[in-house]
C-alpha cells in the first residue's frame, strides 16, 4: 500500500536539508513521527513488516498535560476521544469470581484510553495523505555514507534515504542492524504476557476482572461498548527462546502455564486458539547510552521502552516523536544537532516513564503466596486508605515531567 500525496506544509523549508526520512514501524510512534515531520516540511515513508494495520492490542492511556497537549496539536482529540474505551475499575476475584477487592479507573485508563488498534488507526488515517506507506516489507540492511543511508528490503528494491528512524517496537529491527543485537538493551522483567480479542461472555460492563495465582494473573475487560473483550494473562519467567511468529508453540505455552489454574481460564484458553489477534511476548525494557548513531535514530519503545506495565509506552511513544521532529526543524535537518537535542530534552523524561515500570512485575506476578496475600488484603484496603490515590499521582506526575517547545507549529493547527 503506497500513499504519496503532497498537501501544504506548515514550516518553511527552503534551507531544510536531509528531507527524506525513511521510518521503520507503523504502530504507534511511527506515524506520530510521520505527522509531524510532515507538518515541517520532511518527506516520510513508513515501511511496516504487517501486511496491513495490526488490530486488536491493549488499552493504552493518556494522561496528564503532555501527553494530552501531543494530541490537541495534533487534532486527534475529538477523534480519540469517540473511541475511549470509558473503563471502569478493575476488580480482583477469586476462582469461583466473586469479587475480593476493587482498584479504581484512574489507577489504570488516565485520563484518556483507547485501544492500540484504534490509535493506530487514527495515526494512519492522519497521515495517509501525505506519508508513503509500504506494508508487508521490513528493512534488511543499512549502509550509512556522509550523504545517506543505503536500505535493503525483504522484498522491495533498494533506496537511499537522507535519514533513518526506527520506530519499530522492544525488539527493533533498526537498532538491530545499527547498534547490535537486542540481548545489549532489551532488560527482561521476569513476566511474559500474552493478549487477544475474546468474547465478553461474563457481561463486563465497562469494567475488568483479574484472578491472580502465585506467579500467575489472568484478566478480562471489555472492550468496544462491551460488544467484545480483551483476554490478558502474565506469568513469571526466565525469557523464553520462542520463535516470534511460531504462534501456535506460544499458545500451547501459554496453555501449559495456565491449565487448571481456575476461574474463567479454561475457556479463556479455548477461546485463544481461535482469536485472530493473539500477541505473546516478553516484558521488558530497552536501556540504551545513545539513541543515534549517524544518520540511524531511534524513537518510542525502540529507544526507550518502558515496558506494557508502566501504562507511558503510547505517550512516551507520541511526545518523542514530537521532540524528534521539532529538534530536526529548528536544527533545519542538520541531524547531527537535532539528534542531539532530541536526546538531551527527552532522556530524563524517558528515564522517569522507565521507573513506572520498575518493580510493578512482581506487583502483578507476585513469587510468594505471602506476598500475593498481602496485596490482596492492601487491595481490599486501599479505598480506605489516605494514600488511597499515591500510585496514580506518581503516574500523572512523571507522564508530565517535561516542558515541550512549539517548534512553530500553531495548536489545533488541522492537517
Amino acid at each position: 500500500m503506497t500513499n504519496t500525496t503532497n498537501t501544504t506544509n506548515t514550516t518553511n523549508t527552503t534551507n531544510t536539508k536531509n528531507t527524506t526520512v525513511l521510518i521503520s514501524g507503523a504502530s504507534v510512534a511511527g506515524p506520530a513521527l510521520a505527522y509531524w515531520l510532515h507538518r515541517h516540511g520532511f518527506r516520510p515513508t513508513v515501511v511496516e513488516r504487517a501486511p496491513a494495520l495490526r488490530e486488536g492490542g491493549y488499552a493504552v492511556d493518556f494522561r496528564g498535560r503532555a501527553h494530552l497537549s501531543v494530541l490537541e496539536r495534533m487534532g486527534l482529540l475529538e477523534e480519540l476521544d469517540a473511541v475511549r474505551t470509558h473503563t471502569g475499575s478493575m476488580s480482583y476475584v477469586d476462582t469461583r469470581g466473586r469479587t475480593r477487592a476493587t482498584l479504581p479507573a484512574d489507577l489504570f485508563a488516565g485520563d484518556l484510553e483507547v485501544l492500540r488498534g484504534d490509535l493506530a488507526r487514527v495515526l494512519h488515517d492522519a497521515t495517509q495523505d501525505h506519508t508513503e506507506y509500504v506494508f508487508g516489507d521490513s528493512v534488511t540492511s543499512l549502509t550509512q555514507h556522509a550523504d545517506g543511508v543505503d536500505v535493503t528490503f525483504e522484498h522491495g528494491a533498494p533506496r537511499r534515504f537522507d535519514l533513518v528512524i526506527g520506530a519499530d517496537g522492544m525488539r527493533s529491527t533498526t537498532r538491530r542492524l545499527a547498534f547490535g543485537p537486542h540481548e545489549r538493551f532489551v532488560r527482561h522483567l521476569g513476566v511474559h504476557c500474552a493478549i487477544f480479542t475474546t468474547e465478553n461472555h461474563l457481561g463486563l460492563d465497562r469494567t475488568g476482572h483479574a484472578y491472580r495465582t502465585v506467579g500467575r494473573l489472568a484478566a478480562m475487560y471489555s472492550a468496544r461498548n462491551n460488544t467484545e473483550a480483551k483476554a490478558v494473562f502474565y506469568f513469571a519467567s526466565p525469557e523464553l527462546d520462542l520463535d516470534r511468529r511460531d504462534t501456535a508453540r506460544q499458545q500451547d505455552v501459554l496453555a501449559e502455564q495456565f491449565s487448571g489454574n481456575g476461574w474463567e481460564c479454561e475457556r479463556l484458553l479455548r477461546d485463544m486458539r481461535r482469536a485472530p489477534d493473539f500477541y505473546f511476548d516478553s516484558v521488558g525494557q530497552v536501556r540504551m547510552d545513545t539513541w543515534s548513531q549517524d544518520r540511524v535514530c531511534l524513537v518510542g519503545d525502540a529507544a526507550y521502552c518502558p515496558s506494557s506495565l508502566s501504562g507511558m509506552g503510547s505517550g512516551l511513544a507520541l511526545v518523542g516523536a514530537y521532540v524528534l521532529a521539532g529538534e530536526l526543524a529548528a536544527a533545519a535537518g542538520d541531524h547531527r544537532v537535532a539528534f542531539a537535542r532530541y536526546e538531551q530534552r527527552m532522556r530524563a523524561y524517558a528515564e522517569g516513564c522507565q521507573k513506572m515500570g520498575d518493580g510493578v512485575a512482581k506487583l502483578m506476578v507476585p513469587g510468594s503466596r505471602f506476598l500475593a496475600a498481602f496485596l490482596n488484603r492492601y487491595y481490599r484496603l486501599m479505598p480506605y486508605l489516605p494514600g488511597k490515590d499515591m500510585a496514580a499521582r506518581i503516574a500523572r506526575k512523571a507522564a508530565e515531567n517535561i516542558d515541550l517547545p512549539d517548534y512553530g507549529v500553531r495548536v489545533n493547527e488541522r492537517r
